[in-house]
C-alpha cells in the first residue's frame, strides 16, 4: 500500500516565470493534486503557498521538478501523512 501525503510548501517564482504553467506541467508530470492556498503576484515575482497531495515519492518528485523548474521551495508546518 503507497502512503500518501500532504506537503505545504511556499513557492517564490522569479520573474520570467510568473506566466508559465509551472503548477500545471508539475502535477501532471507527477500525478500529484496541487491545492493553492494562497498566492500573490506582481509585476516582478510570484509567491505561492501550495498544498501537494499524493504518493509520497512522487509528491517529493514533484517537489523537485519545482525547483529544477526555477521555483525557490520553501517548507510551511509540518507534512501531514494520511
Amino acid at each position: 500500500m503507497e502512503i500518501t501525503m500532504k506537503r505545504r510548501i511556499k513557492l517564490t517564482f522569479p520573474q520570467h516565470l510568473i506566466k508559465e504553467p509551472v503548477i500545471y506541467t508539475v502535477a501532471k508530470k507527477y500525478d500529484v493534486m496541487p491545492n493553492i492556498r494562497r498566492a500573490r503576484v506582481t509585476e516582478t515575482v510570484g509567491e505561492m503557498i501550495l498544498e501537494i497531495d499524493g504518493e509520497q515519492d512522487k509528491v517529493e518528485l514533484a517537489i523537485e521538478g519545482l525547483r529544477e523548474a526555477g521555483v525557490d521551495v520553501e517548507p510551511v508546518d509540518g507534512d501531514i501523512i494520511q
